[in-house]
């Protein structure tokens, strides 16, 4: 398993792991037919089709409750809205260097990943978008 998918795991799973309210009952009424007789005999209706559920990564996922939820669960200040090394800490995953430039790879940064802050601030932005592309409600402020 990749760096990117620890993050969505941590985050989408975080997300799908609150009680989620019960989806409204698909109508199994029928209308009344008329009484068959042998001598008009009706096809068979073929049953309405279900309506699809939707998968959980389907929903949107605020990524802001849930991050803002794993730092309250911290007992330090994290900065997960400016800083990726504090991002993985609150979803307690490893922000080592390595770490980042794996995860750097996996979102195929072409910069230099010995200049740790630039990657950085690259990451932070990349991960932002790729976890909106993702089915994330990611604040408009960090996808800019």
């Amino acid at each position: 398993m990749g760096i990117f998918d620890s993050i969505s795991e941590a985050i989408f799973g975080k997300a799908n792991a609150a009680p989620v309210p019960p989806s409204a009952p698909t109508s199994t009424t029928t209308t009344a037919q008329a009484p068959q007789t042998p001598q008009t005999p009706q096809a068979p209706q073929a049953p309405a089709p279900a309506e699809p559920k939707a998968a959980p990564s389907a929903q949107a996922v605020d990524i802001a409750a849930v991050l803002e939820k794993a730092v309250a669960a911290k007992n330090q200040k994290l900065h997960w809205r400016t800083s990726i090394v504090d991002l993985m800490k609150a979803l307690d995953l490893d922000s080592g260097l390595e770490a980042r430039k794996k995860l750097a790879k996996e979102l195929h940064y072409t910069g230099d990943t010995n200049d740790s802050a630039k990657m950085n601030v690259w990451l932070h932005k990349a991960l932002m978008k790729k976890l909106a592309d993702n089915g994330g409600k990611v604040p408009a402020d960090l996808l800019d």
